[in-house]
């Protein structure tokens, strides 16, 4: 699964346990990366809590879609496959597309997403590439998409933290669960 081994699920303090269970009986599975950070107890509660509160949030105009559409996209640049997996399944999921994950991985530009979003990546990948080069006026060209000032530092930090994120998982060799692989491609079993 990873260069550094996952800690037995029992040895972990009991807040992480239980946030873990919990995920697990959502998913029906234990997502590779929460046992894989969890090794650090305290950069675990950190990772997950700044992860919550960007990706859980529920004000300003990003869509639960948006945000895994940016991690997507993002991720495909930074070449973290674990990442790419991870969040092109739920990207699937909240989209109700069993093909965009494969498309914004590859190319945004030519994804079958909307202009709004082409905006929103567009954005979100210079942030990626080249954030010392942002301007008020990449600011501005996400105005006219429906997008306020807080939207855009929303995508910002989207960008930032799975720039951690992708570079973490990618560095301990982190694999995405097989499970993720399937999901939102194929009706879910019953």
């Amino acid at each position: 699964m990873t260069r550094y081994p996952a800690p037995d699920l029992n040895s972990l303090p009991a807040d992480i346990q239980a946030k873990i269970l919990e995920v697990q009986e959502k998913a029906g599975f234990i997502p590779n990366v929460f046992l894989g950070l969890a090794r650090r107890p305290a950069e675990w509660r950190a990772f997950f809590a700044y992860h919550d509160a960007l990706m859980l949030k529920e004000d300003g105009s990003l869509t639960k879609g948006d945000r895994e559409m940016i991690v997507t996209t993002t991720s495909a640049a930074n070449q973290c496959l674990y990442c790419v997996v991870a969040h092109g399944a739920l990207l699937r999921i909240y989209e109700k597309k069993p093909l965009v994950a494969d498309q914004v991985a590859v190319n945004y530009r030519k994804a079958d997403i909307t202009p709004r979003q082409k905006a929103m990546l567009a954005f979100a990948m210079k942030v990626c590439d080249a954030s010392h080069e942002i301007t008020d006026a990449d600011v501005d060209a996400l105005h006219p998409h429906g997008f306020s000032d807080e939207d855009a530092w929303d995508i910002a930090a989207i960008t930032a933290f799975f720039g951690l994120s992708n570079r973490m998982a990618s560095f301990s060799g982190m694999q995405p669960n097989p499970e993720f692989y399937l999901m939102g491609r194929v009706p879910k079993q019953k």
